[in-house]
């Protein structure tokens, strides 16, 4: 893909996002449109996978702070809409009597230093592209792959045990078929015979030299007579493979975990990107987690609270037996330590215990009277001193 190309699309509108949409906002739009057009949820849907593309090919630039840093700065000088936009200055096809009428190479002019000394704007350029289309030493240049990212969902055991599970992942890859050359196999791309494989013409106007995508091999420096038919001669194809993921013990919720050169195939030899695991924990039906420590809530009838005694609460391994010292309050806390989440040093965290008194709808009979009986005889305990002395001195 040249410059040109790359510049005239519009990564924001694949996603639905506007251009100063926060990076967050950003994520989310491509995780919803990502499901949403998944292959595995819209079996021999040529459309939904051609959309699947498309968001993840916008994601893996806008979705990379300093790529899209540099593909807003090269839309913002070379853009629709600017002096540089499609049809406008530099590019095949633009204004009559532009000085750039005939059009030129982004990478030609920015890429060398000898062309005018726009070193760091060359830079910047040929990190978002690839370099591709660049004449000399930079023809070809590697690159690298994008990242990948995609969710799985475990249970909140699996999340504090650690757990390893399949991942059936959808994504692009190198073409099984051609092997990346985009070739029909037994055949093998051909250097451009225009271009001699430099993918740039090159042509004079008065004082000045310039440079244009070949328009035989649009750029690419080869031909390939024959394309391969399954990547119609892209070298990339949509391929289901199945990965073995390591959830370590521990691990939070939302938490991202990294596969090294997982993601997308690079180009010319490139490494691979990385592919991103976003991990999401159901809830416990009786455990919560804060950190390292478990939580739970332990109902108590009154009397524990005001007698004391000792109390049999649950883990995630057994169970463990607590003392409640008499008189203790409503909502107190207590912790039965290293029975929480083991940390990387070997160590783990505490299960920590609310106390929640259990109030009856209805007593009667034997425990009314009790209860009758135990008021009378606190009748001269105030449980409430501030408020009583509140409302004397409004004279209630």
């Amino acid at each position: 893909m040249s410059a040109r190309e790359w510049i005239g699309k519009d990564f924001y509108r694949e996603l639905g996002v506007s251009s100063d949409a926060s990076q967050e906002e950003i994520k989310k739009a491509y995780r919803k449109l990502a499901r949403e057009n998944h292959p595995d949820a819209n079996p021999g849907n040529t459309e939904a996978e051609t959309k699947f593309k498309a968001v993840s090919e916008a994601y893996g630039v806008l979705g990379d702070t300093e790529k899209r840093k540099e593909y807003d700065e090269a839309r913002r000088l070379f853009g629709s809409g600017g002096p540089g936009g499609p049809g406008g200055f530099g590019f095949p096809g633009g204004g009559q009597g532009g000085p750039g009428a005939g059009g030129f190479d982004l990478g030609d002019i920015f890429g060398q230093q000898q062309a005018g000394g726009f070193g760091g704007l060359g830079d910047m350029l040929g990190n978002l592209f690839g370099r591709r289309g660049a004449a000399g030493p930079t023809a070809g240049r590697a690159q690298r792959g994008s990242d990948v990212e995609t969710d799985v969902r475990i249970d909140f055991t699996e999340a504090v045990r650690g757990a390893t599970l399949p991942l059936r992942l959808s994504s692009p890859a190198t073409c099984g078929t051609c092997r990346g050359s985009g070739a029909k196999p037994g055949t093998s791309p051909r250097t451009c015979p225009t271009c001699a494989g430099a993918g740039l013409i090159s042509r004079s106007q008065g004082a000045f030299a310039f440079s244009e995508p070949c328009r035989d091999c649009r750029g690419r420096g080869s031909i390939i007579d024959e394309p391969c038919p399954e990547c119609l001669g892209d070298g990339v194809s949509t391929r289901t493979r199945t990965l073995t993921v390591r959830i370590p013990a521990g691990v939070d919720d939302n938490q991202r975990i990294r596969l090294a050169g997982q993601g997308e195939p690079g180009r010319g030899g490139a490494p691979a990107g990385d592919l991103y695991v976003r991990v999401h924990v159901a809830p416990h039906p009786v455990f919560g987690r804060s950190g390292n420590d478990l939580t739970i809530t332990v109902p108590v009838e009154f009397t524990e609270l005001v007698l004391g005694g000792t109390i049999t609460v649950p883990t995630l391994d057994g169970k463990v037996s607590l003392k409640v010292p008499a008189g203790t309050a409503n909502g107190r806390v207590l912790r039965a330590r290293g029975k929480g989440i083991g940390k990387r040093d070997g160590t783990s965290g505490d299960l920590l215990v609310t106390l929640e008194v259990v109030i009856p709808s209805k007593v009667d009979g034997k425990a009314k009277k009790a209860l009758e009986d135990y008021a009378d005889a606190v009748a001269k305990h105030d449980p409430r001193p501030e408020i009583t002395a509140l409302l004397r001195e409004r004279g209630a």
